[in-house]
């Protein structure tokens, strides 16, 4: 999902983009708790489904939206192309989520703007420059330093992480190709409905009975996800993206502190100097679009959540 702000705009509230800014990190953190706090109860495909359909009453408002969009064939195939990729990438997340720590999964989802920058050079026909390809080449370095391939055993759950950015990056790429035609609301809520549908056959041959309480706790982890949205693009009509890129660092902190005083997680620092080395490369790429008032591809980190 995306939050698309004309360049021609002018915020002029930067400390409010800030503020909330931090909300949504927050609110995305809360996202990722909540879904640990399932603890594995419930399959990945099974939870990831329950998450969107729970979710799909916060989609009636917008219903009014998508009528006035006039949605053509076209249209409807883009978005369930769109729909299949975000299927997969969110099954992954659910299932990487379940079995790696908080930190890692923050850190590794910070690669998703950068692979969005790749997309679109390749997909899109973007130009790079050489500072843009330093700045991915140094992403690159930070992922590395997270995952440290030959120094310690990869779980299942880091390379399910790989490819769920990878996939959410996708998304993300055709719903900029979207944008243009059809409101931020008609986005998220087509984005919604596709998603579940998707999950569907994946959540019924995995299905077990879920208790009252996973169900509550599915139904917060939607309503989280649905008010970092929202708080997100508030943030973005309060402030340009070169203010409020910097906060989304703070994600990392709220990551560790919940994970070791919350899930008895410990303190990796190689986890910690990762993430901050994508986060200094997504902010200068970021400034660099600035500088040269290029339309922006590449999100916030958590731009593509859930």
């Amino acid at each position: 999902m995306s939050t698309d702000i004309s360049s021609s705009q002018a915020p002029s509230r930067p400390v409010a983009g800030v503020l909330w800014m931090v909300v949504t990190g927050v609110l995305f953190v809360a996202v990722t708790a909540s879904v640990k706090l399932t603890g594995g109860r419930v399959p990945a495909p099974q939870a990831a489904f329950l998450r969107y359909a729970l979710g799909l009453v916060f989609i009636l408002p917008m219903i009014p939206a998508i009528r006035a969009d006039h949605l053509g064939l076209r249209e409807l195939k883009i978005f369930a192309m769109r729909g299949a990729g975000h299927t997969v990438g969110v099954m992954l997340w659910f299932y990487g989520m379940s079995t790696i720590t908080i930190a890692e999964v923050t850190a590794l989802n910070y690669m998703s703007p950068i692979y969005v920058t790749l997309g679109a050079v390749v997909f899109l026909g973007e130009k790079m420059a050489l500072r843009r390809i330093l700045a991915v080449a140094v992403a690159m370095v930070g992922a590395i330093i997270i995952l440290r391939p030959g120094f310690r055993e990869l779980e299942p759950g880091h390379w399910a992480m790989v490819g769920a950015a990878l996939c959410l990056a996708g998304s993300y790429i055709v719903a900029k190709q979207l944008s243009g035609r059809v409101s931020a609301a008609t986005l998220v809520a087509m984005l919604s409905v596709t998603v579940a549908i998707g999950l569907a056959p994946f959540a019924w041959a995995v299905w077990v009975p879920v208790s009252w309480n996973d169900l509550a706790i599915l139904f917060l982890t939607a309503a989280f996800a649905t008010c970092a949205h929202y708080s997100m693009g508030v943030a973005f009509k309060c402030a340009p993206v070169t203010v409020t890129q910097p906060v989304t660092f703070l994600q990392l902190i709220w990551a560790v502190a919940l994970g070791y005083f919350m899930f008895d997680e410990g303190l990796d620092s190689w986890v910690i100097l990762g993430g901050l080395v994508i986060i200094a490369a997504i902010s200068f790429i970021t400034w660099r679009e600035a500088v040269v008032s290029r339309r922006k591809v590449t999100p916030v980190s958590g731009e593509t959540k859930f």
